[in-house]
């Protein structure tokens, strides 16, 4: 196993101060990097091991924040927080940019091998990241099925993998359906994996505090979900020692 060094890093987004979870792989050269986007409820230790486990595939992996520091544990407070995010690309595309610049100005980042992952709210701002014509190796968004305004969608220059519950009543078969029309529309190399009996959220480990109606960890899907991503990664952003 390589050594992975980790720390906390701080930067301005949203009118917020971010605190973002940077690992690195074991040496001093340049790896390609990952920008790892959280669900709605912000930045926990799910995607900082998730950031840890990149690292020991040779990446360099920013997990980003999106509420100034906080876990939102209270679904409506999260709610009032995330649903006019989400009805606002500019600002979702703000808060990646913010993480992306620090994830770039890391030395150990090759600034044009970068990829973006993310979950629920994370892979919709990678999305739209990519929408924005960001420079990136490829996008994987778990239940971040969002669609963008009309005819942004050509911007995006790499393969996108989605991933999401057959039964997530957040991302019904309707907004899966708009997703990948869009997709298809504008030419994206896409793929759309849908886990049959997954609820919203799917991927998550369980937490400590009641989750919403719809949402439920079905630990077989996520493994399924965590090696697609991995794959996606070693297709298009190879790690060369």
């Amino acid at each position: 196993m390589t050594t992975v060094t980790t720390r906390t890093i701080e930067y301005p987004a949203d009118a917020l101060s971010m605190t973002g979870h940077l690992a690195l792989p074991a040496g001093i050269d340049r790896r390609p990097a990952v920008l790892l986007g959280p669900e709605g409820m912000g930045l926990s230790d799910v995607e900082r091991r998730r950031a840890d486990a990149l690292a020991e595939l040779g990446y360099v992996a920013l997990a980003f924040d999106l509420h100034g520091g906080r876990y939102l544990d209270d679904p409506e407070e999260m709610l009032a927080r995330c649903l006019p995010l989400l009805d606002d690309p500019d600002r979702m595309r703000d808060i990646g940019r913010a993480a992306l610049d620090v994830l770039r100005a890391e030395p150990r980042s090759d600034p044009d091998r970068i990829a973006a992952v993310g979950y629920g709210t994370g892979g919709a701002i990678g999305l739209e990241l990519g929408r924005d014509g960001v420079n990136l190796r490829a996008i994987a968004t778990v239940n971040g099925l969002t669609t963008g305004r009309p005819g942004e969608a050509a911007r995006i220059r790499c393969p996108v993998w989605a991933g999401v519950g057959s039964e997530d009543p957040i991302m019904p078969p309707a907004q899966r359906d708009a997703f990948t029309a869009e997709m298809q529309a504008a030419g994206v190399d896409w793929r759309l994996v849908v886990h049959g009996g997954a609820l919203h959220a799917f991927h998550h480990p369980p937490v400590d505090h009641p989750a919403p109606t719809g949402v439920g960890y079905h630990p077989r899907h996520a493994q399924r979900a965590w090696h697609d991503v991995v794959d996606l990664l070693a297709e298009c952003l190879p790690v060369t020692e």
